[in-house]
């Protein structure tokens, strides 16, 4: 179920003012600080590899050199399954070949953070917030506002 949905079923906004996607929104559909049994809330620290193979494909539609675009990606050390602090490490790629980082068999999870080597794009899935946000051009914001397979919300920008 996608937000939007929950929020017409609810009469909750999808993210409410002063807040960003997180545990706290959708105060009605929670019963004494707990998710009912029907509804699965999403993976924290991760996107689905379905939103994540999508947003692949748009982020090459709008990449500098599409699917040849020089990319870096990070895991966060907790999402690993050995967590090492000490020997942080970035992969460098082909946005075009960034499909295979979902099965790392270190993590089992999407990226924390992947980015345009020439700092266009970046995305950031955060374990507390539960989403990913994405900032770059216009165009890609806009792409991925519009997409119909991604669901996306414009968060408050604040300098």
């Amino acid at each position: 179920m996608r937000w939007a949905e929950l929020a017409r079923r609810t009469g909750d906004p999808v993210v409410p003012d002063g807040l960003l996607p997180s545990h706290r929104c959708f105060p009605s559909a929670q019963r004494e600080g707990s998710w009912p049994l029907g509804i699965v809330p999403p993976t924290e620290g991760s996107l689905d590899r379905d939103t994540w193979n999508r947003l692949i494909a748009v982020l090459t539609e709008h990449g500098p050199a599409g699917p040849d675009t020089s990319c870096l990606a990070y895991y966060n050390p907790l999402m690993l399954a050995a967590v090492d602090f000490d020997d942080l490490r970035v992969q460098a790629g082909r946005l075009g070949d960034a499909g295979i980082l979902y099965d790392n068999p270190e993590a089992g999870f999407s990226p924390s953070n992947l980015w345009a080597q020439d700092r266009s794009w970046v995305l950031c899935t955060d374990y507390d917030l539960w989403a990913t946000k994405v900032a770059g051009p216009p165009a890609l914001i806009e792409a991925l506002l519009n997409d119909p397979e991604i669901e996306a919300v414009r968060l408050p920008w604040a300098p």
